[in-house]
C-alpha cells in the first residue's frame, strides 16, 4: 500500500500519520509538498491534522488553495481514496470536497481527549471493518471542530448515507452530533478525531488502526 501524505506550513500531524501508516501497518509512506502540481501514483492521500497557515482566515482557508488541492481534487474525482483529519477535514470542507464547514467549538474552547464515536454508515473504504452502529474511541484536539451544514444539507447528507461518524456526546456542538462525512460517492472521508493517534496500544488504543485497515480490503493491497 503506497500513501501519500500532504505536509503544510503549520501542519504538525503528518509525520504523525506517517508513523501509524509505515510504523504499525508497514505501508510505503510519499510525503507531499503542498506547492507541488503532481504527485506519483497512490493508493490513498491522507491530509493531516495541525495549524496549516497558522489557521488564518479560517481553518483550513488558505491550504485549500495550494496546487497540490488541485490533483487531490482530480484523484478524488477519479475515485481515489482521501481521508482528511481534523485540519485536513477542515481543508477538505473549504476546497469544496466534503459539504458543510467547521466552525468555533461550542463554549469556545480548545478540547483534548479521548472520545467515544458511533459508527454511522460504513460504506466508505476507511470504515469498512465497522459495523454501522458499532462504537470506537479516538483522540480528538481542536478548537474549531463543530460542524455546520444547514438544515437542507444535513437531510441530503443524511438520505445519501454521507454522515460517517457521530459523537456519544457532543463536545463540540457539532450538527446532529456529526464527527465525520464523506462524499456522495463515499471515497472521501473527513473526521475530526485522530485516528493515526490510536494505532499502538501503548497510545491509548487500535481503534485508529482498524479504521486505516479498512484500505486493504477495499484496494485488494496490503
Amino acid at each position: 500500500m503506497q500513501v501519500g501524505v500532504v505536509v503544510f506550513p503549520g501542519a504538525n500531524c503528518d509525520r504523525d500519520v506517517g508513523w501509524a501508516v509505515a510504523g504499525c501497518l508497514g505501508w510505503r509512506v510519499t510525503f507531499l509538498w503542498h506547492q507541488d502540481a503532481t504527485f506519483p501514483k497512490l493508493d490513498a492521500l491522507v491530509l493531516p491534522g495541525g495549524f496549516s497557515y497558522g489557521d488564518y482566515l479560517r481553518c483550513g482557508a488558505i491550504a485549500s488553495s495550494a496546487p497540490l488541492l488541485r490533483a487531490v481534487a482530480d484523484f478524488a474525482a477519479m475515485g481515489g481514496a482521501v481521508l482528511g483529519i481534523c485540519n485536513g477535514f477542515q481543508v477538505l470542507t473549504e476546497a469544496g470536497l466534503l459539504p458543510g464547514g467547521l466552525i468555533r467549538n461550542r463554549g469556545l474552547q480548545f478540547i483534548c481527549r479521548d472520545q467515544g464515536l458511533q459508527v454511522a454508515s460504513s460504506r466508505c473504504p476507511w470504515l469498512r471493518h465497522f459495523a454501522p452502529g458499532e462504537s470506537l474511541t479516538l483522540p480528538i484536539a481542536h478548537g474549531e471542530g463543530c460542524y455546520h451544514i444547514d438544515p437542507p444539507g444535513l437531510r441530503q447528507l443524511e438520505d445519501n448515507d454521507q454522515v460517517a461518524l457521530r459523537y456519544l456526546d457532543n463536545p463540540n456542538g457539532s450538527v446532529g452530533q456529526i464527527a465525520g462525512v464523506s462524499n456522495k460517492a463515499g471515497n472521501v472521508l473527513g473526521l475530526m478525531p485522530h485516528p493515526e493517534r490510536a494505532c499502538d496500544q501503548a497510545t491509548g488504543g487500535t481503534d485508529g488502526q482498524a479504521l486505516f485497515r479498512g484500505l486493504v480490503d477495499w484496494t485488494g493491497l496490503s
